[in-house]
């Protein structure tokens, strides 16, 4: 089954707010319909969604209460947010974005459009990714077949060591800090701690082998892929 983007509608209103989830679900997504900031705040406990749908004008917290609350949060800080509200003047629209949210919608507002806003910030916060054969350093890494092999011998890895490896080579020479691995590898809508990147480092090595030096630590800010770590003075640290 084909996985369906959650979005969390949090309107008090219930005809708009059926209105909105009708037309989620016929083009593909899967809504979960809340009226105040208590209920979201239980269903973002239980399951992360993909975006929130915020209206600004709810029963207790506003929206933009709301928002502000959920960006200071470690989990829920870069759930992508959009505001729906009646209030269209710029100083609100700036009031919106300040609080934290990545898009505004002013009611009322075609189906057409929400539904293109909610895809554009998806596409913004989807986890990047490329299906060309990467090579370094006579390491080969075949995103198409999801093959990886080292001076023609192919190695075993497990999938999510592979998405690492293959984000760390389409961008070598870099250094990237765990947080963005999980943003780029993973997605920024899930919720894994950061020491979990050093756990798949470590495996990514295990399976690496003798090709385990691309793969370096840079202490105190992250990992960097190199096909240079056989020459003088550059050595890969353990996590």
């Amino acid at each position: 089954m084909a996985y369906l983007p959650r979005v969390l509608v949090v309107e008090d209103e219930p005809a708009i707010a059926e209105l909105i989830a009708v037309n989620l679900r016929h083009n593909g997504f899967a809504p979960v319909c809340v009226e105040d900031g208590p209920s979201a705040q239980r269903e973002l406990d239980a399951v992360l969604p993909d975006v929130i749908l915020l209206d600004w004008m709810l029963p207790g917290q506003s929206g933009l209460q709301l928002a502000r609350k959920w960006r200071a949060q470690a989990r829920t800080r870069a759930v992508p947010i959009l505001i729906l509200t009646a209030r269209g003047d710029e100083p609100d629209k700036v009031a919106g974005l300040d609080a934290g949210a990545d898009d505004y919608i002013t009611k009322p507002f075609s189906t057409q459009e929400l539904l293109a806003r909610i895809r554009a910030v998806l596409r913004r916060r989807a986890p990047e990714q490329t299906s060309e054969a990467l090579e370094a350093g006579g390491l080969r890494l075949d995103a198409a077949a999801h093959r990886l092999s080292f001076q023609g011998k192919e190695l075993r890895i497990g999938p999510t060591e592979f998405k690492l490896l293959r984000y760390l080579m389409a961008h070598p020479e870099r250094v990237h800090a765990r947080a963005q691995l999980l943003d780029k590898v993973w997605g920024d809508h899930v919720f894994i701690e950061e020491r979990t990147v050093d756990v798949h480092v470590k495996r990514l090595r295990e399976a690496l082998g003798s090709a385990s030096a691309m793969v370096e630590t840079v202490r105190g800010a992250g990992y960097r892929f190199t096909a240079q770590a056989g020459q003088a003075g550059v050595r890969a640290e353990p996590p």
